[in-house]
């Protein structure tokens, strides 16, 4: 996984959740962008809970974002009802 794809996750605007999918299949999912710190070799993330994980970049294969949560409306606007 290039870094420079995990660092415009991370300042992606609005912010969007996303996985780091492993070569194991692990899934280490990153809620906030301040919860991840990284180096050329070293990527650490954190969650809510205090909960750490290292992991090296090599054995990162993929990216997954999660879906925006969404209210059921298409623009944002509330539609009113015809009389």
């Amino acid at each position: 996984m290039d870094l420079q794809t995990i660092r415009d996750s991370l300042k992606r605007e609005p912010f969007l959740p996303f996985d780091l999918c492993l070569a194991d299949g692990q899934r280490i999912t990153v809620k906030h962008p301040e919860f991840v710190a990284m180096s050329k070799r070293i990527v650490v993330v954190t969650n809510n809970e205090g909960q750490i994980k290292f992991v090296e970049p090599l054995l990162i294969v993929s990216l997954d974002h999660h879906k925006p949560k969404t209210n059921g409306r298409s623009n944002g606007r509330s539609r009113k009802a015809d009389p």
